[in-house]
């Protein structure tokens, strides 16, 4: 059973000139769902391809076209759902979202509006310093992505790109549950590692098959204990929505500049109108895009094109008996099995691959030794190279076969590094380098005996220093690790050096 209980994180103000002021944040999140086809055509979801060379003719809304659902794009839906702890609705609908614009061929996005496939779930995002938000999720429905439209091409026309048309998109809606960018980033953080743990976005932003719309809203110390009382949504600020957030880092900065634009018109005697606006980076400010859904006829209606979705339990519960282990059941987990710090342990389960990598490194061995390597000196390096830990030089056995070498008392930590370096750029097995490279660390007490003792009777000054001050021991055991090459067992060093000078 996991142990879920934490503590909430402060709430985040904001001092306008005459007030203080608290955040109110909810997500809009559309993640693309990992499937080789589109939600309701055969044509590919390949990223990278030639514009227009994902297009079936249901996608450029050829007459006569009609869509057919693809089961596999249901089923991670629902996948997500159950990953999320919610409710999996065995019916659903589509309804038609009619708007016009250039990337857009059928003049509507086919949508869940009123009977979305998931409904209410819930996300824990742990914040760092042992608080954690709860956050629930409203629901997830399914919808079709548009097009896309290119501007800079040209100096009199724009291009359309209709690969991205019909690509199945999950919009998951959070509740106003979010206090503060940190959160707001951290929420992200948390949801696109679940998603990614379940197989069902690979949650890349840059791409744009992760990305977030961000509503924002003031209110006063108070109003929001109120409004969680009585669910009453007037004791909050009006919303507005900052659209198509791709990176983390933004999505903080864009919290922060709205809030604040929305403090000096309230304090200025002014009202915030309801819409939707575009975050600017550069200018580091929000700009108006268009007034908000409640004012703009979208003219909703049921698809007349497709049936009712209906799926069965029996089905659902055979997509459950298949999820893989979540994140924090991972942790805790490696917590239980590896005794590791929830730090380590939140670092190796932040992501799938790095949850496995680890794993294979510990199984069977020291798992804060293994934690140690993965996290110091494979994360260190591979972050130098810029380097995934998918394309880790170091496989999980090569790096294991270090941590056995020095478990035995073959190689020191020192030796160990050095190990480390020429797998990392040379490849090969690291007991076999060990022993063709003469790297095997020196346990016969007797060598080292013998190096001590020259040492010693090299530097008699050094010797009656030592005696009146033992902290200085440190200096011969420095000597004869330096005149073993390293080689020699620390510890025997320390012992012997510590006999000799005491002796």
């Amino acid at each position: 059973m996991l142990d879920l209980t934490y503590d909430a994180p402060k709430i985040k103000t904001i001092a306008g000139a005459k007030h203080d002021w608290e955040l109110v944040i909810g997500m809009e999140v559309h993640a693309q769902v990992s499937s080789n086809a589109k939600l309701f055509s055969g044509a590919s979801t390949q990223f990278g391809n030639e514009p227009n060379a994902n297009v079936a003719f249901v996608d450029a809304a050829m007459p006569g076209m009609l869509p057919v659902i693809n089961e596999y794009c249901v089923e991670q839906a629902v996948r997500t759902g159950l990953g999320l702890k919610a409710e999996i609705n065995l019916r659903s609908a589509f309804d038609r979202k009619n708007y016009f614009y250039p990337d857009l061929p059928q003049g509507y996005q086919i949508s869940q509006l009123y009977h979305p496939i998931v409904g209410e779930g819930e996300v824990l995002v742990e914040l760092g310093d042992g608080t954690a938000r709860l956050v629930r999720i409203e629901r997830i429905h399914m919808e079709q992505d548009a097009g896309k439209s290119i501007h800079d091409m040209d100096p009199n026309m724009s291009f359309v790109d209709l690969n991205r048309t019909g690509v199945c998109l999950m919009e998951i809606v959070s509740r106003p549950d979010i206090r503060g960018p940190e959160e707001a980033a951290a929420y992200i953080a948390k949801l696109r590692q679940i998603l990614r743990y379940l197989g069902t976005c690979d949650g890349n932003m840059q791409n744009g098959n992760l990305r977030a719309d961000v509503n924002v809203s003031i209110c006063r110390p108070g109003d929001y204990e109120r409004y969680q009382e009585t669910q009453d949504f007037s004791h909050l600020g009006t919303r507005c929505e900052i659209k198509n957030m791709n990176s983390m880092r933004f999505i903080q900065q864009a919290i922060d500049v709205e809030a604040r634009r929305q403090i000096a018109i309230v304090e200025g005697g002014g009202t915030v109108d309801q819409e939707t606006r575009l975050y600017d980076p550069d200018k580091g400010e929000t700009r108006s895009m268009r007034s908000k859904e409640e004012a703009h006829d979208y003219r909703y209606f049921p698809d007349p094109d497709l049936l009712p979705l209906e799926i069965e339990q029996a089905w659902v519960d055979d997509i459950a008996a298949s999820l893989p282990e979540l994140p924090d059941a991972k942790k805790a987990r490696f917590i239980a099995d590896f005794s590791l710090t929830d730090y380590d342990a939140s670092v190796l389960t932040a992501d799938v691959d790095t949850a496995a990598y680890f794993e294979a490194v510990a199984q069977g061995r020291d798992g804060k030794q293994a934690a140690n390597w993965v996290i110091n000196e494979l994360f260190g390096r591979l972050k130098k190279d810029d380097t995934d830990i998918t394309q880790s030089p170091v496989s999980p056995a090569q790096l294991g076969g270090i941590v056995d070498l020095i478990a035995k008392g073959d190689i020191s930590g020192k030796i160990a590094k050095d190990l480390f370096e020429i797998i990392y750029s040379e490849g090969g097995d690291p007991a076999e380098v060990v022993e063709a490279r003469g790297m095997k660390q020196v346990t016969d007490t007797g060598a080292i005996e013998a190096a001590v003792d020259e040492i010693i009777a090299a530097n008699p000054a050094q010797v009656e220093k030592a005696k009146a001050n033992p902290k200085l021991a440190g200096w011969f055991v420095g000597q004869v690790m330096k005149a073993t090459g390293g080689k020699a067992n620390p510890k025997a060093v320390n012992e012997i050096v510590a006999q000799k000078l005491n002796g």
